[in-house]
């Protein structure tokens, strides 16, 4: 199957799936640079590496974009919080995922750890989950809190299941949140178009790692 996005042709598919959405699209949020943190959802290499059986074509198109943005995230000073998602060698926490998907991210394994290229430093914080959303039964939001975080930057896989249900979950939380359409990425286009629309409509800002950058300064 091909990939419905690459490297390459990413920036012109972000402007074909901004011109569909525009109409929804139209809470123009500034970005509070001072109150901001970046969360990078998942970006392993279960989902990243092209053999395994979890393979995100999205992932991949985004990964020089996203590195790109870690390094201003970090150059100004402000947080990037990374997520992995995770389970139990035996699935004592995998409930119902483990009858739902075929295969699991094994914590502890080599394939669980961040991609190399975007790896977070010593000192950053990174979350485990074992749930779509990174705020259900983690510390995401005492983090947040005690870092006085207002504004999250949406980045990761995959777009329409762990990135969404975060979006949702922080707007719930009052977080105002600024989805990057060329910063997530999922299995195919219908999906990250749906996502983005729904985000739009009711639960955030989806903007660009350009438009951030910009932002940072």
């Amino acid at each position: 199957m091909q990939p419905y996005v690459t490297h390459q042709n990413l920036a012109e598919k972000t402007e074909e799936w901004l011109r569909t959405i525009e109409a929804f699209n139209v809470h123009r949020l500034r970005l509070k640079t001072k109150k901001a943190a970046l969360l990078v959802i998942d970006m392993q290499d279960y989902f990243l590496e092209e053999g395994s059986p979890a393979f995100i074509c999205g992932g991949v198109a985004v990964l020089p974009g996203l590195k790109r943005l870690i390094a201003g995230f970090r150059k100004a000073g402000r947080p990037v919080i990374y997520t992995r998602h995770v389970h139990h060698p035996d699935g004592i926490d995998a409930g119902i995922m483990e009858w739902w998907w075929q295969g699991m991210c094994v914590e502890g394994a080599p394939e669980s750890e961040i991609h190399a290229s975007i790896a977070p430093l010593k000192r950053e914080k990174v979350v485990l989950k074992h749930r779509y959303s990174a705020f259900f039964d983690t510390d995401l939001e005492t983090v947040l809190r005690c870092c006085n975080i207002e504004d999250l930057v949406i980045s990761g896989v995959m777009t329409n299941m762990c990135c969404e249900s975060t979006t949702r979950d922080a707007y719930f939380r009052d977080y105002r949140t600024f989805f990057l359409a060329d910063g997530t990425g999922t299995i195919n286009e219908e999906m990250h178009v749906a996502t983005l629309l729904n985000v739009a409509y009711g639960f955030s800002r989806v903007t660009t790692v350009r438009e951030i950058e910009r932002a940072l300064g």
